[in-house]
């Protein structure tokens, strides 16, 4: 007689199918049946407004630059976690997910009043002839603060999963701690890596509340294309807004689709 893992299989593959349809897929068959309503013509015309091209240039270029600086400081991050013991790991480890915890508008918000002219951070780029509120670059950091956690998370396990034996055997036949790190343990941490990487950027490419108040919302300059579908459907352009949405909606799909092959890759790699 068999048995199945999980008693009443079908019944729980039933219930978790409707969830997903009833939260996930019926509003997003929702967005694209508006969008699909307007016709060819009028759907490029909307997408490829200059208005609409130059939010979509902030949103991409600032969510690529937030994984950017994420990749490097992410790693360095969840390096430290892992591979050493000091007063107050536990601490800064469970700071790595207070932009999980913190509604986005209260992020926003202590951003913006950190980057303002007046505030701590903000005038002391101000003496250095910089500007960050209200400009692309506040925009990028609120991207930055906001997809931290994707990266310094999906690298934990893949370093505590690495096996030590290796880096020493590496050592013991003559290899530099350089050579080491970057032969043996940034190859075993790459598919991990990438995969937090492009987590963190999809996570910034919707991110709306912790960027509508530091950015300024300047059309053509600091707009990003979530804030756009806001103005949109606030102008009842619900069509235009679809449009624009569903855009967004294609390449989040192929992001997490890139998340999700390269997270199986790894779980193959270490197989």
């Amino acid at each position: 007689m068999s048995h199945r893992a999980l008693p009443g299989f079908g019944l729980c593959l039933g219930c978790s199918s409707a969830y997903l349809g009833l939260v996930v897929l019926v509003p997003l068959a929702a967005l694209l049946a508006k969008s699909a309503g307007m016709d060819w013509a009028g759907f490029w015309g909307t997408v490829t407004q200059p208005r609409v091209l130059a939010a979509y240039r902030l949103s991409f270029l600032a969510s690529l630059a937030a994984a950017g600086v994420n990749a490097v400081f992410g790693f360095l991050t969840a390096w430290v976690l892992v591979r050493y013991d000091f007063p107050g790991r536990r601490l800064l480890d469970a700071a790595v997910d207070i932009p999980f915890a913190l509604p986005t508008a209260v992020s926003g918000i202590a951003l913006t009043a950190l980057c303002a002219p007046g505030g701590w951070l903000g005038g002391l780029a101000g003496r250095l002839g910089v500007r960050l509120a209200f400009t692309p670059l506040g925009v990028v950091a609120a991207l930055t603060f906001i997809s931290l956690p994707f990266v310094v998370r999906a690298l934990q396990p893949a370093l505590r999963g690495l096996d030590p034996e290796q880096e020493e055997a590496a050592l013991t036949l003559g290899a530099t701690r350089w050579q080491s790190f970057a032969r043996v343990v940034l190859p075993a941490l790459l598919p991990a890596h990438l995969s937090g990487i492009t987590l963190a950027f999809a996570r910034a490419l919707g991110e709306y509340g912790s960027v509508v108040f530091i950015s300024g919302n300047m059309p053509m300059r600091t707009e990003i294309a979530p804030l756009l579908i806001a103005v949109k459907l606030e102008q009842f352009d619900v069509a235009g807004a679809a449009a624009v949405a569903a855009v967004m909606m294609a390449a989040a799909f192929v992001l997490l689709a890139a998340a999700n092959f390269l997270q199986l890759r790894s779980l193959h790699g270490r197989a």
